[in-house]
């Protein structure tokens, strides 16, 4: 399998003097196109800085973040907003679904900010595949919070991203429904063939991945 996303000496530092905090410091990392990729660590491990970087929502301090060999914070911010709204599918534990639109209205979102045409029979799929097909009318408020993660998972895959970042996906679910969601997640993924990184402190979850990678005090420790 090829290099989908590598990072070079990637860094994401606050304050400076003896007040710096290393957030992110100097993380390599290469994840292969179709890898399902576990990031686990303590709380304050700078995971979550880490994730949104790789995904152009924050900026590094320093070093490069390289998908499909084109470095994503080289562009201005409008053309990196269109790269992230193509190439990048997220997930977040929020869900952050838009409360007065339904289930299917969610869904489309990103297609419809992108000014792209629906593909009624993929998305039919994704929502076949997640079980959403009698949530379609419903309004996220109706729904449980695994089927608002599956809502978020399917709006994450609409627009055949190549690479899917989930952070702490599963935390505000139970253990059953933590497990649905990520077998779901990871279905899915391989069966519209994307990349997936997550982020977690489960162990559990981590083992259900095709790699595991440790960070510990902003540093990889086990790549």
């Amino acid at each position: 399998m090829s290099i989908i996303l590598k990072t070079e000496d990637l860094c994401k530092y606050y304050g400076e003097g003896e007040n710096i905090v290393k957030a992110v410091d100097r993380v390599n990392l290469e994840i292969r196109q179709g890898e399902f990729t576990a990031i686990v660590g303590k709380s304050g491990s700078g995971k979550s800085t880490l994730l949104h970087m790789l995904g152009g929502l924050d900026r590094p301090t320093k070093g490069r973040v390289l998908i499909r060999n084109v470095d994503i914070y080289r562009p201005k911010e409008d053309a990196l907003a269109v790269f992230r709204r193509r190439k990048i599918g997220f997930v977040f534990q929020a869900y952050n679904l838009v409360s007065t639109i339904n289930v299917w209205e969610n869904i489309v979102l990103p297609l419809g900010l992108d000014g792209r045409r629906i593909d009624e029979p993929y998305i039919n799929e994704l929502v076949d595949t997640l079980g959403l097909r009698d949530r379609l009318h419903y309004l996220p408020h109706a729904l449980s919070g695994g089927q608002q993660q599956r809502v978020a998972i399917a709006r994450a895959l609409a627009a055949r991203p190549d690479i899917v970042l989930a952070d702490e996906p599963t935390g505000n679910l139970d253990t059953k429904m933590s497990d649905e969601v990520i077998t779901l997640l990871k279905t899915s993924a391989q069966k519209f063939g994307q990349t997936l990184i997550l982020i977690t402190h489960d162990e559990d979850i981590a083992q259900m991945a095709d790699r595991t990678v440790v960070l510990e005090d902003g540093r990889v420790i086990m790549p």
